[in-house]
């Protein structure tokens, strides 16, 4: 057997007192088999490629070491259930979830809890989460609560404890449900074999609950509120609104008119019935709430009393997530429901009442520390791990600020057993060479099994007016080992949760609730405003990404030759370089120090993040972190192989730039490989975006953004070329190609002429060359037509205001007229590439206007 969990916690693999594996283990290593505990390593490898390829994140915001943002960490073994351990759990939460809506209710209506005392003032209307806005409002559906979560704890007893319960927005929901494909992936006979309750079913009667309360009923739209990329947990905020077939918005996708919500899109504004929200109540609306909040929407709360939206949950439960509520919920019960509790939680005292803090005072070496109220800056602490200095330290502070602080009982978490893929040195037990577990050194390439302590948070999910359901399964949260608090931000993991069933198993799918597929065929995803102005952006910083390197390419390989420059390509190559940010404003001409400008050049390639913008070239480096900027708020938009290369580019230039500049000389050589391997990454990432995106208004956007910036990159590049001269010495002339990136096509078909009729053919008229004007300004035009039949008709009318390739002649283009000073005028080309250029920058202004500020839209109502 593997070695035995810690002394006083409850071994979840044993039979109690015994060293027999507990019936649910025993099954489960039955189904696995001989042959399958023997390649558990394979399996745990397995599932961390699964894990990463699919993009599974958890942000740590204080992880340093790694980044904000690291791999869901996920153990081989779920947690197992037995039906007797579900049933009790189950009657346990769906009556406490019962009472903390009638506590709501309560609340926020005849404060009846308050009048008697039941429940302290200094808990509810000191707390900083009450929402005196929400006073007198009854939501729509008559439901406070539609998504609920309790932190239980095993107890040495075979007891399950509450610990702990979310109301706000509680997490979990999408994580568990990667877990259970990850895991059942790994084992499909036992999970198969085990009868274990499947999820499909709770969430479908979730969103049949939200469309039978909602204001529209089973024709309400449905969107799922997330505070954006950089929540620890937006991974699961993207993954449920794919899930559940709902639009993922932000705070600023969203507008208040005339007491009703309204999803900001492409095709104008379209009503939002229901909103899913995951983020803190505080947030929610800055007109009433936190005056600062970004996340939110002005003039939400107006339209919950107006009985406009269902909002799940319903603001103002901030103070039932209180640990030192669970104190006062045994005679809440009593009194709401005229019921004891069934599921117990653990003794928890709040020292705001003198009695209690005179009473836990000497208890706290065998308790929790915990904070009243949230974001009070005072941490959770183990009594156990505070030495007799300490502890009086933290009594002291008790006794100064006694509401402040909550004193829970500690309990032993049960620990459950994990598989550990490697060699531990210790005892904990490993796989003998018959498949079965043993107890004993772990081996180099074997693995082992080892206890680690376990918390389960369930979810209790609304399925109508005043009804709720179970979600068969859980999230597991295990402590890292050696550890007894199991935390995701302090380095946990996490486990599936299987919950077995003695019945038949349900195999609900989604799928069934779905539409018919002739509705489905006709409905289209909107394009929010947010997504389509990020997409808009993400063309854009991709094609500048691009243009910037290959000038910075064509610089350097120019200034870093042995041959000497003709003067006209050198100002040339200043003023593009300058045009483009590649160099900072107060470089000296690449004329006056060719040295000095490719230092400064390769200096700027890559700033430091933080650093000043007047200190700092919007170079390459810049582009590269705004395009990865603008790709991570339509993170759900894109593929995960998509997305994994524009950080493999932006993490890669970056290190290499950073290796560069650790040298006291900066290298051309070293400089030109890193831009040429950012280039290939970047062809693969414009491929991605070319030929694996779905051609919907969101796609037609991202590409008139690259059209855009070519337009006006490539336009000025050439005006530039003519200014100073350049295009009319062989050099000069075949590094305006190259920005172009025509050389090969160019010597293809015209071979070794370099006169300006070939140039202009190929780079201005050509409408087979992807780089030449005509190509780029015929393109955005057929995007601007596709675009009006799906967003708004005025697409069609700006593209009218592109310049016309049918009315380009070459013969007039190609005429030029002598200055006095000697200089060649040529008037018509240079007049279309300043049309074009400012016809491209007009778009741009024009398409802001109309798709994503949405500014001249009437009837606004902000508040009350």
């Amino acid at each position: 057997m593997s070695v035995a969990a810690d002394k006083g916690h409850r071994d979840e693999l044993r039979q109690p007192g015994t060293d027999e594996l507990a019936p649910t283990w025993a099954s489960f290593f039955d189904h696995v088999g001989t042959d399958g505990l023997a390649d558990l390593n394979r399996r745990n490898d397995n599932l961390q490629r699964q894990i990463r390829d699919n993009g599974v994140t958890y942000n740590v915001y204080a992880d340093a070491a790694t980044g904000q943002q690291r791999p869901w960490a996920l153990d081989l073994f779920p947690m197992i259930v037995s039906p007797k351990d579900w049933a009790q759990i189950e009657a346990g939460v769906l009556q406490r979830t019962r009472l903390l809506n009638a506590m709501m209710a309560d609340l926020y209506g005849p404060r009846e809890l308050l009048k008697r005392a039941l429940l302290p003032a200094a808990l509810v209307q000191g707390h900083p989460g009450y929402l005196r806005a929400m006073q007198g409002v009854k939501p729509v559906g008559g439901t406070w609560l539609h998504i609920v979560a309790f932190d239980l704890a095993h107890g040495p007893d075979g007891r399950w404890w509450v610990v702990g319960q979310r109301t706000q927005a509680p997490s979990g929901l999408g994580y568990l449900l990667e877990n259970r494909i990850a895991i059942a992936r790994q084992f499909p006979k036992a999970f198969a074999g085990m009868k274990v309750q499947r999820l499909a079913a709770s969430y479908r009667a979730l969103m049949d609950g939200i469309k039978a309360m909602a204001p529209e009923g089973e024709n309400a739209r449905i969107a799922l509120l997330t505070p954006g990329p950089y929540n620890e947990t937006y991974f699961e905020h993207a993954y449920l609104a794919r899930y559940l077939g709902l639009t993922l918005v932000e705070g600023n996708d969203l507008t208040v008119r005339d007491q009703r919500l309204y999803l900001k899109t492409l095709s104008g504004l379209e009503p939002v019935h229901a909103l899913i929200k995951r983020l803190d109540d505080e947030w929610l609306d800055p007109l009433e709430l936190r005056s600062d909040s970004r996340l939110g929407v002005p003039g939400l709360l107006q339209v919950l009393r107006a009985g406009n939206l269902l909002l799940a949950n319903a603001p103002g439960s901030a103070p039932l997530e209180s640990s030192a509520v669970l104190g006062f919920m045994p005679a809440i019960s009593r009194h709401l429901l005229g019921e004891e509790l069934s599921l117990p939680s653990l003794a928890t005292w709040w020292c705001g009442e003198d009695a209690a803090l005179r009473e836990v005072l000497p208890l706290l070496k065998d308790s929790v520390i915990k904070p009243t109220y949230p974001h009070s800056g005072r941490d959770t602490a183990m009594g156990q791990s505070l030495k007799a200095r300490e502890l009086d330290e933290w009594a002291g502070r008790m006794l100064r600020h006694p509401d402040d602080y909550t004193v829970q009982a500690w309990l032993p978490l049960a620990q459950t057993p994990t598989w550990i893929g490697e060699r531990l040195g210790g005892s904990p037990g490993r796989i003998k060479n018959d498949g079965t577990p043993s107890a004993g050194q772990a081996e180099p390439g074997v693995g082992a099994i080892a206890p680690r302590s376990s918390m389960l948070r369930v979810f209790a999910l609304a399925d109508g007016p005043q009804s709720w359901r179970m979600l068969p399964g859980g999230l597991v949260r295990l402590a890292p080992r050696g550890q007894l608090m199991a935390s995701m931000q302090r380095g946990g993991s996490s486990a599936d949760c299987w919950v077995q069933t003695e019945g038949v198993v349900d195999h609900t799918s989604l799928l069934q609730s779905a539409p018919s597929t002739m509705a489905l065929a006709q409905h289209k995803r909107p394009v929010t405003s947010r997504a389509a102005e990020n997409l808009f952006w993400l063309g854009r910083y991709t094609e500048r990404a691009e243009n910037s390197i290959r000038l910075a390419q064509i610089v350097l390989n120019h200034l870093g030759g042995e041959e000497p420059n003709s003067k006209p390509l050198m100002a040339w190559l200043s003023a593009t370089a300058h045009e483009n940010s590649l160099v900072l404003p107060d470089v000296p001409a690449a004329e006056q120090s060719a040295r000095v400008f490719a230092r400064s050049l390769m200096a700027g390639l890559s700033p430091e993040p933080g650093t000043p913008l007047a200190g700092q070239s919007f170079s390459v480096g810049f582009n590269l972190r705004a395009l990865k900027a603008s790709a991570a708020q339509v993170r759900e938009r894109l593929s995960q192989e998509h997305w994994n290369l524009i950080e493999r580019t932006e993490a890669g230039f970056a290190r290499d730039c950073a290796e560069m500049a650790a040298d006291a000389e900066y290298a051309n050589t070293e400089a030109l490989a890193a831009l040429q391997n950012a280039s290939e990454l970047l062809a693969a990432i414009t491929g991605a975006q070319t030929d694996r995106m779905v051609r919907d208004s969101g796609w037609r956007l991202l590409s008139v953004g690259r059209h855009i910036e070519r337009l006006i990159t490539l336009s000025r590049a050439l005006m530039l070329g003519l200014e100073h001269g350049c295009v009319h010495d062989q050099a000069g002339f075949e590094a305006v190609v190259a920005l172009f990136d025509s050389t090969i096509t160019f010597h293809a078909q015209y071979q070794q002429r370099r006169d300006m009729v070939a140039l202009i053919d190929l780079l201005v008229m050509d409408r087979d060359n992807p780089r030449s004007l005509a190509w780029v300004v015929q393109t955005l035009r057929s995007r601007l037509a596709k675009l009006s039949q799906s967003a708004t008709p005025q697409d069609a009318v700006l593209a009218q205001g592109l310049p016309d390739p049918d009315t380009w002649v070459l013969a007039d283009l190609s005429n030029w007229q002598r200055h006095p000073e000697g200089k060649r005028h040529w008037g018509d080309l240079e007049a279309l590439l300043e049309d074009c250029e400012d016809a491209a920058g007009e778009l741009s202004e024009e398409i802001t206007r109309l798709h994503f500020s949405h500014a001249d839209s009437k009837n606004q109502t902000l508040s009350a």
